[in-house]
């Protein structure tokens, strides 16, 4: 009996072709740095509710500062005591620099005060939220013939406003 051999070719070592992945790497990773650096510089600190038990030592602060965002005005208000002023829109804006000036004075009022809450509509607009936080939070100062920015309060948190009485009144037949 014949055994046929069977031949094998050689195996050659070829070469691997990183050039289209030197490129993608090129591209990527520039652009992957710069969309980072631009996130962290967008980024807004919040204070978001959180579900934890609260301890039995701690006194409520004499005020609870709420900032309702309404289609038409601004309301100001302390959730124990009810509305202390509202802000109308002036040239169909709302007006955030009378806002910031109104909470001054509830900041000299209360100085250890620190935290505030925002309440938005649901058809609010994003950008009306970004600028009621900086009336919010902070406040801008002339100081040795600088602008500087202090604080009102920092610790802003974010909820949903109930709806306005108003409107509600309106929608009922």
């Amino acid at each position: 009996m014949f055994r046929k051999r069977i031949r094998r070719k050689a195996v050659s070592d070829g070469e691997l072709n990183i050039t289209a992945f030197m490129n993608l790497m090129v591209v990527l990773v520039p652009f992957l740095l710069i969309t980072a650096v631009f996130s962290q510089v967008t980024m807004l600190e919040l204070n978001l509710p959180g579900g934890g038990e609260s301890p039995e030592d701690v006194t409520p602060p004499p005020i609870e500062l709420e900032v309702t965002i309404r289609k038409d005005q601004l309301e100001v208000g302390d959730r124990n005591t009810g509305l202390l002023t509202v802000l109308p829109q002036v040239d169909g804006k709302h007006d955030y620099d009378k806002l910031n000036e109104y909470l001054q004075d509830v900041k000299a009022k209360f100085p250890e005060i620190l935290s505030a809450t925002i309440l938005a509509e649901e058809t609010t607009e994003y950008d009306d939220i970004v600028q009621a936080m900086d009336a919010v939070r902070l406040v801008e100062q002339k100081q040795d013939d600088e602008w500087v920015q202090a604080e009102l309060f920092p610790q802003v948190s974010l909820g949903n406003a109930v709806p306005d009485p108003r409107n509600a009144a309106e929608a009922t037949p």
